[in-house]
């Protein structure tokens, strides 16, 4: 099966595209925390230096607070930007995550399960992120958790082995989906 992406009506995996300025477009958030195994400055300064979006360290230093800020994550962490960002929990380790996707302001987050792999407290912050986030950005999520789609998202598309089933809104998806491969996954009859 094949399928496109476009991005501003350009199809992301057209030779012509170019990957860096696609990277800096779009910031990822894996479902398992990815971060450099540098300091948590160097984490997040690192796209905004190679995308040259800063010309003096002044600049970069205020860019790196303003994204641990957004990520709600500075008060925890600005006496320790030296130390690794690999040392921090599991909640903090997806923010930092989410603090280095949006130093670059990209256009579009791409976050995977991003709420999969932390505890309940973590997940709740990361969601209230989401919610506040989806202000300033174009957010996908890619989730398992129904629950999750209600809470933070706008529109819901709803996949079933790679086919799609339904779209929404998250509450019409999840409260009177149309398709029954729709209603039993909701209902846990599938799945």
């Amino acid at each position: 099966m094949t399928s496109e992406v476009f991005l501003e009506g350009q199809d992301i995996s057209a030779p012509e595209m170019d990957v860096v300025l696609l990277r800096a477009r779009v910031g990822m958030v894996a479902q398992k925390p990815n971060p450099f195994p540098k300091s948590i400055y160097t984490s997040v300064a690192y796209g905004p230096r190679i995308h040259g979006l800063v010309s003096s360290r002044a600049e970069l230093d205020a860019l790196v607070e303003r994204a641990l800020r957004d990520a709600a994550l500075w008060e925890e962490v600005k006496d320790r930007l030296r130390e690794p960002g690999t040392a921090l929990s599991g909640g903090q380790l997806q923010r930092l995550c989410l603090a280095h996707a949006i130093a670059v302001s990209p256009d579009v987050l791409l976050m995977d399960e991003p709420c999969s792999a932390i505890d309940p407290v973590a997940t709740e912050r990361i969601e209230a992120l989401i919610a506040e986030l989806r202000q300033r950005y174009a957010i996908v999520i890619v989730t398992h958790s129904v629950q999750q789609a209600v809470c933070v998202l706008q529109r819901t598309a709803f996949f079933l082995i790679w086919a799609k089933c339904s779209r929404g809104t998250a509450e019409q998806i999840s409260t009177q989906p149309h398709e029954a491969k729709t209603r039993d996954y909701i209902s846990s009859r599938y799945g």
